[in-house]
C-alpha cells in the first residue's frame, strides 16, 4: 500500500513514519501542507510534531492548511487516515474524530516507554493482536490529555471505538498507569467508520528491534491492511 505522510511545518516524526513504513514493505512519500491532492488509493499519516509551533493550542492552525480538505475527502471516501501524537491533536481539531487533547494533568512533558492494553482486535488497526494484549510503545507530549463529554465517551466505549489504553505491566488500567490524565486512560480511538485511527504513543518508533522494540507493527501493517495475528 502507498501512504501519504503529511508534512507541517514543525513536523518531526515524518521521516521516522516513511521509514517505519519502507521497513514493513509498504511505500511512503512525503506530502508538504500546501499541496491540495491525496491519491485515491493512498493512505494517510498525520506524524507527530509540533505543527505551526503549536501556537494557539496543538493542531488548532494545521487544520486549516489546504492539504487538510484532501484529507477529510480521503476520509470520506473510506481511505486509511492514521493521526499519531500531534497528527491525533489535529484530527480532533478537524473534526474527524471526537474529543481534544489537552495539557498533560502534571503538566510535564513526558517522553518514555508506555503499556497499552489492547480493547478490541476487531478493527483494522489492531486487527493484529488480540483482545487484552499489553504492548509497549513509547510516548513523547505534553498535551496527550484526551478529554470529551460524557456522552461522547460513553459512545467510544459502547461501540468499541477505544482501540487502545494506558496500563501497567500487568494489562490493568490503573490511574498510576495513565501518564497524561486521559479519560478512561485512552489512548487511541477510532471514527464509527473505522478508517482514522488517533493515537498518542509512536507505533512508528518501534517497529525495528535495533529501536528497541517491534510492538507498534501491527498498528502500521492494520492500517496497511496486510494479515491478522502477528
Amino acid at each position: 500500500m502507498r501512504f501519504a505522510v503529511i508534512q507541517f511545518p514543525g513536523s518531526n516524526c515524518d521521516q521516522d513514519c516513511v521509514q517505519a513504513l519502507k521497513v514493513l514493505g509498504q511505500e511512503a512519500r512525503l506530502v508538504w501542507h500546501q499541496e491540495k491532492a491525496i491519491g485515491p488509493e493512498e493512505g494517510v499519516i498525520l506524524p507527530g510534531g509540533f505543527s505551526y509551533g503549536d501556537y494557539l493550542r496543538c493542531g488548532a492552525i494545521a487544520r486549516f492548511s489546504p492539504i487538510m480538505g484532501a484529507v477529510k475527502a480521503a476520509a470520506e471516501r473510506g481511505q486509511v487516515v492514521v493521526g499519531i501524537c500531534n497528527g491525533f491533536q489535529i484530527l480532533c481539531e478537524a473534526g474527524l474524530l471526537p474529543g481534544a487533547l489537552t495539557r498533560n494533568e502534571g503538566l510535564h512533558f513526558r517522553c518514555e516507554n508506555t503499556f497499552l492494553r489492547v480493547e478490541t482486535p476487531a478493527w483494522r488497526f489492531t486487527s493484529h493482536y488480540v483482545t487484552g494484549q499489553t504492548l509497549q510503545i513509547p510516548i513523547a507530549h505534553g498535551e496527550g490529555c484526551y478529554r470529551a463529554s460524557p456522552e461522547i465517551l460513553g459512545e467510544l466505549e459502547a461501540k468499541r471505538r477505544v482501540l487502545l489504553r494506558y496500563c501497567n505491566a500487568g494489562g490493568q488500567g490503573v490511574p498510576q498507569a495513565n501518564p497524561n490524565g486521559s479519560s478512561h486512560n485512552i489512548a487511541g480511538i477510532c471514527n464509527a467508520r473505522g478508517n482514522v485511527l488517533g493515537m498518542m504513543p509512536h507505533p512508528e518508533r518501534c517497529c525495528e528491534a535495533e529501536m528497541g522494540g517491534l510492538d507498534g507493527r501491527g498498528i502500521l501493517l492494520g492500517a496497511a491492511g496486510i494479515g491478522r495475528r502477528i
